[in-house]
């Protein structure tokens, strides 16, 4: 009797494995470019990311962002590898490595959410059959970026929350088109102030 125990004891150890083994395979034949990029990988701060991020940073990494949008549009007027400018500026500002990323761009409407690192790219500059509304926000072109924070925020230290409006220039003539904001930063491995939390949109006008 204790040997017939010990087989289905076996039997029963080997269907747990299998039955583990083909969720697992499921789990990965059902991902795709949607799931963002760090949402499974959870890990242990750094000393850098341990410390308390300060206005000051929160206001710089602002202006670096507007600079990179005025630069994608830049190198996408001078027949450039825009794309590749788009993809340099979403890693050097966006935390898709470290985190879920809270990504709501402000001209989409059909899916406003970008969690993924392809979504914010197609946001951009365009090109994705899978984001068929983006006409590409950042190769619009923009010649200027000027910030009008509301108030910033940093109470739990190694989170910072920034809200208020920014306006964008067109390069090619026109009026500032304001656009309302709310950005949390988070620091990365190395200590970089990036993008959890984006969300962007047009005040409301009350005569639409």
């Amino acid at each position: 009797m204790k040997n017939t125990d010990i087989s289905f004891g076996k039997i029963r150890l080997a269907a747990t494995a299998a039955v583990t083994a083909l969720l697992a395979s499921a789990a990965g034949a059902t991902t795709d470019n949607t799931t963002p990029i760090g949402a499974d990988q959870p890990r242990s701060p750094t000393e850098a990311q341990l410390q308390c991020i300060t206005e000051k940073e929160v206001i710089a990494a602002q202006e670096a962002w507007g600079n990179g949008i005025i630069k994608i549009g830049e190198v996408y007027s001078s027949g450039g590898d825009y794309r590749q400018a788009a993809i340099n500026h979403i890693d050097r500002f966006y935390a898709y490595d470290e985190s879920l990323v809270l990504f709501k761009p402000t001209l989409a409407s059909v899916q406003q959410f970008r969690p993924s690192f392809d979504g914010a790219l197609s946001y951009f500059v365009g090109g994705n059959a899978s984001f068929p509304e983006d006409k590409g926000f950042a190769i619009t072109p923009w010649s200027n970026v000027r910030w009008q924070n509301a108030g910033i925020t940093n109470n739990i230290c190694n989170m910072a929350v920034a809200m208020g409006n920014y306006f964008f220039t067109p390069a090619n003539g026109g009026d500032e088109v304001k656009v309302e904001y709310t950005i949390g930063y988070i620091r990365d491995a190395q200590g970089d102030l990036k993008m959890a939390v984006h969300k962007s949109t047009i005040p409301y006008n009350p005569e639409s």
